[in-house]
């Protein structure tokens, strides 16, 4: 595939940036109207994604100093110049900081939490396909029908037909946006539509890293992906569970103070 879309004189629109940029602007405009039907202040969410992207960011390529922490100390300047990223540090972080500001601002996080998760989703989507168009994240060699040939790539080996592990990535993220967005059109308890988030994109991760064949870490037998995956999985459904436990003993008691 092909990572450089097009050339205007100094300026290359790289096929990956692009993606990302799609993804957050699809993103967002969905959290707005979504925002606005659950009669939530709209304009938080360009302010939460702003906060969010940012230590997302941050907390992506801090993991991916972890992981790799051999390399980054072998030359910590260039190791920040690179390409190298680890979604669930961003995911983390980017949690966590809007977390922050939401109790700085006074919003109810769970609320907000709900409805940008879904947008997450739809945002790792694009940014999965420009994954494939640059050819990082790659999967296994393969002889069957679906395989994809890279010719132009500086991540994947060229020539050699692989599993394209981005796409079916996308699909899933994209699958998984639907169902949350399915799931939220009906009442739901705070928060778990978010935590339904983590512990599908949990389960989905840890089956496509089967098929990659990237260097990407590894604890014990299971990649970091997969290793991080199972604690994500266990506080997914436990923040699920919880969530719908706290608040149905909430009613409970509501109830019988009426009575």
């Amino acid at each position: 595939m092909y990572n450089d879309i097009l050339t205007v004189g100094p300026i290359t629109i790289h096929g990956y940036g692009l993606m990302i940029a799609i993804g957050v602007l699809a993103a967002l405009l969905i959290g707005e109207a979504r925002a606005k039907r659950r009669g939530l202040v709209a304009d938080e969410i360009y302010n939460l994604t702003f906060v969010c992207a940012i230590f997302g960011f941050l907390g992506a390529k801090l993991l991916y100093c972890i992981v790799e922490w051999r390399t980054f100390f072998a030359n910590p300047m260039e190791f920040l110049r690179s390409d190298g990223f680890v979604v669930y540090g961003g995911i983390i972080l980017g949690v966590a900081a809007g977390w922050a500001w939401c109790r700085l601002r006074k919003l109810p996080f769970w609320r907000y939490f709900d409805v940008v998760l879904p947008s997450v989703a739809v945002a790792q989507g694009f940014g999965r396909i420009g994954c494939f168009l640059a050819g990082c994240c790659y999967g296994r060699e393969t002889d069957g029908w679906c395989g994809v040939v890279f010719t132009h790539s500086d991540y994947a080996p060229n020539g050699v037909r692989l599993i394209p592990t981005q796409l079916i990535s996308a699909a899933g993220m994209f699958a998984i946006a639907g169902i949350l967005f399915w799931f939220a059109a009906k009442p739901r308890k705070q928060g778990q539509t978010g935590f339904l988030y983590l512990l599908l994109y949990s389960m989905g991760r840890t089956c496509v890293e089967f098929l990659r064949n990237d260097h990407r870490g590894t604890v014990g037998v299971f990649s970091t992906a997969q290793f991080i995956s199972i604690f994500i999985f266990v506080i997914g459904l436990v923040g699920f569970w919880m969530m719908g436990s706290r608040q149905e003993a909430e009613r409970t008691e509501e109830k019988h103070e009426q009575e």
